[in-house]
């Protein structure tokens, strides 16, 4: 009988042991789901590492990811943010703001941490579709993904930055 006790106990240590070494993957080390754990210091340091790309744009249904081909995004500690391509630079802004609002634009999220963006460009360019209040949706180490639901017409963007 003691032998059976301690097998079971030996296997449900086995067990645990294996469920944390699954979800302590590189990837999920430093991800978020959404909701109000979103840890603001550590995702101005994911942002702030390195450079960003956007793999996914889609706006209202309509995959406009091929407008931001090629650019290169580079957040910095003091608040801009550059777009480089082979023929241009784009300047702008960005923050991770708390909008205390109960107004929240997902309501899948329970999140008051938005994402923003301001490029300083002419309402007819493409990069003032990035201008915006994203909603953090979710984050890893590797990729940020934002989304935005219009208050005026209900339509829903969505916009990831993976890393390079």
């Amino acid at each position: 009988m003691t032998k059976i006790k301690i097998m079971r106990s030996f296997v449900a240590a086995v067990l645990i042991a294996v469920c944390f070494a699954c979800t302590n993957s590189d990837d999920d080390a430093a991800s978020n789901n959404g909701g109000d754990t979103i840890n603001v210091e550590e995702l101005t340091v994911i942002s702030t590492t390195g450079t960003w790309r956007i793999s996914s744009y889609v706006e209202e249904g309509n995959n406009e990811t091929n407008h931001f081909t090629n650019y290169t995004f580079t957040f910095k500690q003091d608040g801009t943010v550059t777009a480089v391509n082979a023929e241009s630079t784009i300047n702008g802004t960005w923050s991770i703001s708390d909008d205390d609002d109960d107004d929240d634009d997902n309501p899948s999220t329970d999140s008051d941490k938005d994402f923003v963006l301001n490029f300083n460009v002419g309402e007819d360019e493409d990069f003032d579709d990035l201008n915006d209040d994203w909603d953090i949706e979710n984050y890893t180490a590797n990729k940020i993904s934002l989304i935005d639901i219009s208050g005026g017409n209900g339509g829903t963007d969505k916009l990831v930055f993976e890393k390079n």
